[in-house]
């Protein structure tokens, strides 16, 4: 089973917990800050998707692999769950929604749609830039911001990603499947065809950073196809990384959603 992270909520320990999905290259430290919060009236457990942080690795990085994931920490947990998925894991998180709606009851997807995107150049080349960086002699987050910065110049990324390098207990290594990640990444970009068709008809939430082009407009009326009852909202002076750029608002408007619907 994947590696999670619980919180224990102290107002209301035996409500339904809330699962949190992370996206591509992120993990369940990530989501450390958010995920305490809103513990607060809520267990939430977050994850480290396969392939990333201390969960297992496998060649295998499909959609319909990483529902099969989180169904099986659902079903660890108590059988029913809010979900909550970004990017990649918002991806994971509509799979699992449209072929096992039985285990989730409230459904949030941040900045990502059911679409097939065409950005996968710029993860391929975070990738290369993980593998073919000299890490066996580092012993400092600072050197190996700085080593990163030879070949990835935006500073929020390469925090972003050092987060999973690890430089204590052995020798240093990242924390991601570089290769299986490299592998699939037409299929991380993409959408299965076997869900077309499908649909979950439960409360569903698609919150967007208003900067992110990832949900567009246009795409409403396909994603209502899948998701009936969607709701769209936006956080405004956000991007793709909607959650670590203003988190509080984040946190809201997860609760109210979750509030108002359950």
């Amino acid at each position: 089973m994947l590696n999670t992270t619980p919180y224990t909520s102290d107002s209301n320990p035996g409500a339904r917990p809330l699962i949190i999905a992370p996206g591509l290259f992120g993990s369940a430290r990530n989501w450390n800050a958010i995920a305490k919060r809103l513990s607060a009236d809520r267990p939430v457990i977050a994850l480290d998707m396969r392939n990333h942080g201390d969960s297992f690795w496998d060649d295998d990085h499909s959609y319909q692999a990483m529902a099969g994931d989180i169904a099986e920490v659902i079903e660890a947990n108590g059988g029913v769950a809010d979900v909550l998925g970004h990017s990649m894991g918002g991806k994971a998180a509509m799979t699992l929604a449209l072929t096992q709606p039985q285990l989730v009851a409230h459904l949030i997807v941040a900045d990502i749609a059911p679409e097939n995107y065409d950005h996968g150049d710029n993860h391929s080349a975070l990738i290369e830039a993980m593998q073919g960086m000299d890490i066996s002699d580092l012993t400092s987050r600072s050197a190996a911001d700085e080593r990163l910065g030879e070949q990835v110049f935006d500073p929020g990324t390469r925090a972003f990603l050092l987060q999973s390098l690890v430089l204590r207990d052995g020798p240093p290594r990242w924390k991601f499947n570089l290769a299986a990640l490299k592998a699939n990444m037409d299929d991380i970009l993409g959408w299965p065809e076997a869900l077309e068709g499908k649909q979950y008809d439960g409360p569903t939430l698609f919150l967007s950073g208003a900067d992110s082009h990832y949900v567009r407009p246009e795409m409403h009326d396909r994603i209502r196809g899948f998701f009936p009852q969607a709701r769209f909202e936006e956080i405004d002076n956000a991007g793709h990384w909607l959650h670590a750029e203003k988190p509080r608002e984040f946190e809201a408007d997860v609760a109210r959603f979750l509030d108002s619907t359950s």
